[in-house]
């Protein structure tokens, strides 16, 4: 029988949120076995690029990430955000190890190509994560952070979204552990009415998910994180929870079937 391992995804909004951070620290530390942190940090980024004078570009969302944003969130998800969750978990006696993709090529991608017409320019697609080593670090009593960048094997550093990275360590280290993925952010779970907090939906099924999808029940950047759900549990991933920060203990939230 396959040991447990539980990852969790935290995003920028609660790393930015002093009080909600500190009862996810605690509570992650408090999780039983092995287990992997993974995170964002997209307001940091911005906060530092406005105060380095570049502007910061969304697109649905997602972050066009030219050559000047690059070093910004390098340097802030690589280091800034990474090193602090690190520390921080040492002191919740955790002994934590921060990773970006390029330490020990542990998650390989390729520049995204152009997409209806634009240009993301420095934003990975994965290719492959490295499930074996990450195993090897977490057997010997290390807690991996996963920070949201990733490299191309061509020297390049790629920015790469927190979700995927999540994702894919979670598909990569699926055959050798009973995985548990859990996205944590700011809401209970994935909600039915976006203006009621407790309108949340318990259990989400393919075809919920494109009726929900249809409906407009679900749409933005709802939609990637349940794709990567999805993309998951195809690969052998045993569970995925969406649920709020603070409830990480996987006991409520929505299930990914």
């Amino acid at each position: 029988m396959k040991e447990k391992l539980t990852i969790v995804k935290v995003g920028g909004a609660i790393v930015e949120d002093e009080a909600q951070l500190s009862q996810l620290l605690n509570d992650f530390s408090a999780i039983q076995g092995k287990k992997v942190l993974v995170h964002g940090g997209g307001r940091k980024a911005t906060q530092v690029a406005s105060q380095l004078g570049i502007e910061s570009k969304m697109v649905d969302g997602r972050r066009i990430t030219d050559a000047d944003m690059l070093n910004v969130v390098t340097m802030v998800y690589g280091g800034l955000v990474n090193k602090n969750l690190v520390a921080r978990l040492q002191a919740c006696g955790v002994n934590a190890l921060g990773l970006t993709g390029a330490d020990m090529n542990v998650i390989r991608s390729h520049k995204r190509p152009l997409k209806n017409g634009i240009d993301f320019g420095y934003v990975g697609d994965v290719d492959k994560a490295d499930g074996g080593i990450l195993s090897r670090l977490i057997e010997v009593g290390i807690t991996p952070v996963m920070a949201p960048l990733t490299h191309d094997g061509q020297g390049h550093i790629l920015n790469t979204n927190a979700d995927t990275i999540a994702s894919e360590t979670a598909k990569a280290l699926a055959p050798i552990y009973d995985v548990t993925l859990i996205f944590s952010f700011e809401k209970k779970g994935v909600l039915s009415n976006p203006d009621d907090d407790d309108s949340v939906i318990s259990t989400i099924t393919r075809s919920d998910f494109i009726n929900y999808k249809a409906d407009g029940t679900i749409s933005g950047g709802m939609i990637p994180k349940i794709e990567n759900a999805f993309s998951a549990i195809d690969a052998g991933v045993k569970q995925v929870i969406i649920t709020l920060a603070t409830a990480i203990d996987g006991k409520s939230g929505t299930i990914i079937k």
